[in-house]
């Protein structure tokens, strides 16, 4: 399982330097991005770094998984109320019609919201920091952790109890 951990950096060379540092010491590329004021990731961060800004995917999951609870019980209380005639299939289809509703209802709702990082540390955001987003199994960022450090980047607790026993100090 992997674990999210957030640094910061007070410009894109550092940055860079830190990314460099990051997968000499094993984190996988796909597991490395970076977050940045509009401005900036506009100009000089690239596409395939950049992070989605809102919560379009995890709230369109837990519509889609609200929407379906509801629509098993309704479904379900369909099937118990003997004039509505609902057969089993037909409570399967109330189901996956409120799957439906809830995934399509939460990815609206989820366009307009920032996701957790950029809700958490806008300020660093609004002051031009470039933050870096590391997406690896906590073996790896243990043995990253010092030389990731090393660059002089600040780590940014993401959660109130750190997963990664090494970072902990860190913040």
């Amino acid at each position: 399982m992997k674990t999210r951990c957030v640094f910061s950096t007070p410009d894109l060379a550092a940055a860079r330097a830190f990314m460099s540092a990051a997968r000499q010491a094993g984190i996988p590329d796909d597991g490395i991005s970076l977050i940045a004021r509009e401005d900036i990731e506009l100009q000089e961060v690239p596409d395939h770094r950049m992070t989605a800004g809102t919560d379009f995917y995890p709230a369109a999951a837990r519509g889609a998984a609200c929407g379906g609870g509801t629509g098993v019980l309704l479904g379900l209380i369909a099937v118990a109320v003997p004039p509505l005639g609902v057969t089993l299939a037909g409570a399967a289809a109330i189901a996956l019609a409120g799957a439906a509703v809830g995934c399509w209802t939460g990815a609206l709702i989820g366009t307009d919201v920032p996701d957790a990082v950029h809700r958490k540390f806008k300020d660093e955001i609004a002051q031009g920091r470039i933050l870096v987003v590391i997406d690896a199994t906590k073996d790896a960022l243990g043995t990253a952790c010092p030389a990731l450090l090393a660059t002089g980047a600040k780590h940014l607790p993401l959660h109130a109890h750190p997963e990664v026993p090494q970072l902990a100090g860190a913040a």
